[in-house]
């Protein structure tokens, strides 16, 4: 079993709770957290509901195929751009079909705006919102097991 602190394979990992997460830890990271004495073990009939509803539910990467994101100083860009178009909020929410509240929050940086206002607001006044991301470098300890939380600790 691998230890949900640490990443190593161990065979004494048990239940702990570390600031209020159960983990799976290994010998020597059980000590930062409190261990778990009572262990229940599901019924058959769990067993079975488990079974059958993990098929269904793989885990899914929700982060995976996104490309874009909303640049850093959006309230300002869209501020920026009624203006220059001479535009006020209101007749920008009316062009868009958004409330003036709404457009107001929106420059405030009180709201952020969804990709569907995104995308009106960058045909309305003309600008990009959105950018490429760009892909950031994380270490892992070892190349087929991913990044854990004790390699984040370790490179912060």
């Amino acid at each position: 079993m691998t230890c949900e602190l640490c990443g190593k394979e161990a065979k004494g990992c048990r239940p702990a709770i570390i600031d209020g997460v159960k983990m799976m830890l290994c010998p020597d990271c059980i000590k930062h957290g409190e261990g778990i004495k009572e262990i229940r073990t599901p019924t058959t009939s769990q067993r079975k509901i488990t079974a059958s509803h993990s098929k269904k539910s793989q885990f899914k990467d929700i982060y995976k195929n996104i490309e874009k994101e909303l640049v850093s100083n959006w309230s300002e860009k869209i501020k920026n751009a009624r203006l220059k178009k001479g535009l006020t909020r209101e007749k920008l929410g009316f062009n868009i079909g958004e409330r003036t509240v709404t457009i107001s929050k929106i420059e405030n940086g009180d709201l952020r705006p969804s990709d569907k206002i995104v995308a009106k607001l960058e045909k309305e006044l003309e600008i990009k919102l959105m950018e490429e991301i760009k892909p950031i470098y994380t270490p892992s300890g070892q190349s087929n097991r991913g990044m854990t939380l004790g390699d984040f600790i370790k490179h912060e």
